[in-house]
């Protein structure tokens, strides 16, 4: 397998078959409460329509898209708007889990998509995203 900066090599043998499968992407649906999204999945996949496999950051495009249906579902905020809210609030990661709350190394395990944050840290970043001249008074 390749190291971290070096290329992923262009084909590999399946573990299950012992067929030869070439890198590429695939499109691949991803569905959360009734909605869905379609994203372009890599991988190494075999000619056919059959299996592929998977490997290193493959399924990160899966994951992000995931959090972006749970956002628009259940108001779960992505990783995305996390670090958007921060910046906009101005304050560090530590600055933020501190004034949350919620431990000084939680933003960042939010921005990473390591964690959610909890149902009341959620309303929390609601409000203050429609009120930032609110972080004054918590501080």
């Amino acid at each position: 397998m390749a190291t971290k900066d070096e290329p992923l090599p262009a084909t590999m043998l399946s573990p299950e078959t012992g067929e030869t499968l070439t890198r590429g992407v695939r499109p691949f649906t991803v569905a959360y409460k009734g909605e869905s999204v379609v994203v372009d999945l890599p991988g190494y996949y075999p000619a056919d329509e059959g299996e592929g496999v998977h490997i290193g950051k493959d399924m990160a495009v899966v994951d992000e898209a995931l959090r972006g249906l749970k956002e628009k579902a259940d108001g779960v905020p992505s990783p995305e708007t996390i670090r958007r809210l921060r910046a906009k609030l101005q304050l560090s990661q530590r600055e933020a889990g501190a004034l949350f709350k919620v431990g000084e190394n939680a933003f960042d395990k939010y921005e990473r998509g390591l964690i959610e944050p909890s149902g009341p840290t959620i309303q929390l970043m609601a409000l203050l995203d429609r009120h930032p001249e609110l972080v004054a008074e918590l501080k």
